[in-house]
């Protein structure tokens, strides 16, 4: 039995890299990471035409209906061009959102418009996934109040889809009076996150959140598919360039490739990832196939894909000697981007204490810092 991508899923993979290789150069992703927002909307607009807003999206409401099994193809493709775009949150977590919990008016109202690629819309599920004592999300009648952090795709976005304690997802418009906006600085310039701090602002519930975390959990697990697959894309691309440095640089008079460290560097770096495909893969089906696996795989391809990621982009920069650290060679723009996804929506140990909840294993606390003690690692 073959186990892999189709046809369709490699075409479109090949369509979206080819796309980033040929409008999103290392020069342009340091053009964005200057600050250069026009070049991000145009490398944006092109991939839109590709249809990455209506993966999602059910057919009724003008989308493709896709599996997330496509949606994590694209988000690999992503993560190899270091993409500077909105996808995760906008495309993927938001139209589930609203697909699973949103009333019929708020799918004929939004839906449609994400589909076409006409709105964006932001992601922010920090008190939910790990809450902090200065942030929190409280609800009076049809307003919300307090402190959003690390919205996703919250930059420029037409309106944002919040979480509160409970998991309960509320819909604000950008344009609501009482929002006032933050961009946070991370380590990675391609993907701005937000900080959304708000003053009785009005909010719709997304009805079929309350008192249904299943919903939540749903859209979370979808983002750290997402994450993964970025993750493991962005890898991918290290571990090639480290690669193909290895055979043209030379030392001693032979191409550094030759030395026996460098290729078990090299043969560690391939043997560690290879696998993450297949578990990608297999997370993407489980989550729409297999819900009683869904949840625990989710929760262990980000922790594992985030081990590993972190892994490469360091023995990957080693391979490349100073150069690695270079502006010039841009690796750091992976290395970035693998290092910011394997904190969003849960860093590997927080993640693994899920599962270990999930699996009813001991919760009991084995000493040092709670969540709420422990600093925000994104901020530099």
């Amino acid at each position: 039995m073959y186990f892999g991508l189709s046809e369709e899923q490699q075409s479109l993979e090949d369509n979206i890299k080819k796309y980033l290789e040929d409008n999103a150069s290392l020069d342009s992703i340091k053009e964005v990471a200057g600050g250069d927002s026009a070049k991000s909307a145009d490398i944006h607009k092109g991939l839109l035409e590709l249809g990455i807003s209506g993966l999602m999206v059910p057919e009724e409401y003008g989308g493709l209906e896709l599996d997330m099994l496509f949606a994590s193809v694209v988000s690999g493709a992503l993560g190899s061009g270091t993409a500077p775009v909105p996808y995760a949150g906008a495309y993927v977590m938001a139209p589930i959102a609203l697909t699973l919990a949103g009333s019929d008016s708020q799918k004929e109202n939004w839906l449609p418009k994400i589909a076409g690629g006409e709105v964006v819309i932001g992601i922010g599920l920090s008190e939910y996934v790990g809450a902090r004592e200065d942030a929190a999300i409280t609800a009076s009648g049809n307003t919300i109040s307090g402190r959003c952090l690390f919205v996703m795709d919250g930059k420029d976005a037409n309106a944002y889809i919040l979480a509160n304690k409970a998991g309960e997802l509320y819909l604000v418009d950008a344009k609501a009076k009482g929002i006032s906006l933050t961009e946070l600085v991370t380590v990675d310039k391609t993907r701005p996150s937000i900080e959304l701090n708000l003053d009785n602002v009005e909010a719709e519930l997304l009805p079929g959140s309350e008192s249904n975390q299943e919903v939540i959990n749903k859209v979370l697990d979808a983002g750290r598919l997402m994450l993964a697959a970025d993750s493991i894309g962005a890898s991918q691309i290290m571990l090639d360039k480290a690669v193909a440095y290895s055979l043209e640089r030379k030392q001693f008079g032979r191409v550094i490739g030759s030395f026996q460290a460098v290729k078990h560097m090299c043969a560690e770096m391939a043997a560690e990832l290879e696998p993450c495909h297949s578990m990608i893969w297999h997370a993407a089906h489980c989550y729409d196939h297999d819900p009683s696996q869904a949840r625990l795989m989710a929760c262990h391809t980000k922790a594992h894909v985030s081990e590993v990621g972190q892994q490469i982009s360091k023995t990957a920069t080693e391979v490349h000697g100073g150069m690695g650290f270079t502006d010039e060679l841009g690796l750091h723009y992976w290395f970035k981007r693998i290092g910011l996804n394997r904190q969003l929506l849960g860093s590997p140990e927080l993640v693994r204490e899920e599962a270990a909840r999930i699996q009813n294993f001991d919760q009991s606390p084995a000493g040092g810092q709670s969540k709420k003690e422990v600093g925000n690692p994104l901020l530099v």
